[in-house]
């Protein structure tokens, strides 16, 4: 699509200018913007334009749809595991999970990741592209439509690093909040980053209520640079100092995201570690039970080790939580379905 503009790419203002430059109305942009929001997938669709401008945007112009490859649906809990095809032939995935206060989607923003983070599939094969922002919109566009059930939540925390595609990442979340599309509130965006800190503070400038996820998993530098090389980079004094100066700035609590691994970092000695480390932030501590990645030798701790983590941490007046494993059933942790799919593909 060399030279076309991607409708679904464009804010209200872009579109505004992009038809000034057709010769059409501004109003139309509002027009288009809401089609664009409701899913539709080809120009046709926009039935309240004209023949014509619809013939100009044909020329001129496209909507960037993904195309479903594989839904996996958990027999256990309804949890929906997406694969979705680019429109250059790349895969990525996006999760939809239920609650009782509302439905979740768990959004990629890269194709693969870059990180390394040793007990995540997304990563084993490093990161080709960065995502488009139209690209991680319509994976909620997408699972909206094929669901039929609203979307009332956003997490970035499927493949690749949210802040390593920065640009895109803001214009996505102007996209998702905007009053004429989905309308989502940024209190009900989550965003979960390694810790890339120059990122970290230009999005405090931001002044988004968004919530901010750090992946921690480890209260020291040698454990934590042992599975996560962003660790060499930005030590977890100065993530944590970052960490600080964001709650300072934004006023929002920090959450911090621990997987718990077996016989790595599932210790109470490790929990009181960590006390030390973040007792008295303004944050929270979402504890995870790993999700098994078959070409990692990590294994998942033992519910016992986790509960008794956790209540080190509660003693300690730090609040944490049990992330409820869903999808267990259909491998839906981060880059599992997508690893699967290659393989095969490659095999065939």
């Amino acid at each position: 699509m060399t030279g076309k503009t991607d409708l679904k790419n464009c804010t209200i203002e872009e579109l505004e200018k992009f038809l000034e430059s057709l010769g059409e109305k501004k109003f139309r942009a509002k027009q288009i913007f809401q089609w664009i929001h409701k899913g539709v997938c080809a120009i046709d669709e926009m039935t309240n334009l004209s023949k014509g401008l619809r013939e100009k945007l044909h020329e001129k112009s496209y909507i960037n749809n993904l195309k479903i490859e594989d839904v996996l649906i958990s027999k256990i809990d309804g949890t929906r595991k997406y694969l979705f095809t680019l429109e250059d032939g790349n895969i990525i995935e996006s999760v939809l999970m239920k609650y009782a206060h509302g439905n979740t989607v768990c959004v990629s923003s890269q194709v693969g990741c870059k990180m390394g983070c040793k007990f995540c599939a997304s990563t084993i094969d490093g990161v080709i592209r960065n995502l488009s922002a139209s690209e991680i919109l319509d994976q909620v566009l997408c699972i909206q439509k094929d669901s039929k059930e609203r979307v009332s939540n956003v997490v970035i925390m499927g493949s690749g690093e949210p802040f390593d595609n920065y640009d895109e990442l803001l214009k996505f979340l102007g996209l998702i909040h905007h009053t004429e599309g989905l309308n989502i509130s940024f209190r009900n965006i989550t965003i979960s980053t390694c810790g890339l800190i120059p990122q970290m503070m230009d999005f405090a400038d931001e002044k988004l209520p968004v919530t901010l996820a750090i992946s921690l998993h480890a209260p020291n530098d040698e454990l934590r640079s042992s599975m996560m090389p962003i660790n060499n980079r930005y030590p977890i004094k100065e993530l944590l100092d970052t960490c600080k100066l964001y709650v300072e700035k934004t006023k929002r609590r920090i959450t911090f995201e621990y997987a718990l691994i077996s016989e790595v970092n599932d210790t109470e000695e490790y929990a009181k570690e960590l006390v030390k480390r973040i007792k008295g932030m303004l944050c929270h501590v979402n504890l995870i039970p790993l999700n098994k990645v078959e070409e990692r030798d990590y294994k998942t701790a033992q519910m016992e080790r986790i509960r008794k983590f956790q209540e080190v941490l509660k003693k300690n007046g730090i609040e944490a939580t049990i992330r409820r494993e869903l999808g267990s059933d259909i491998n839906a942790a981060c880059g599992q379905l997508r690893r699967r799919h290659l393989k095969k593909k490659n095999n065939d």
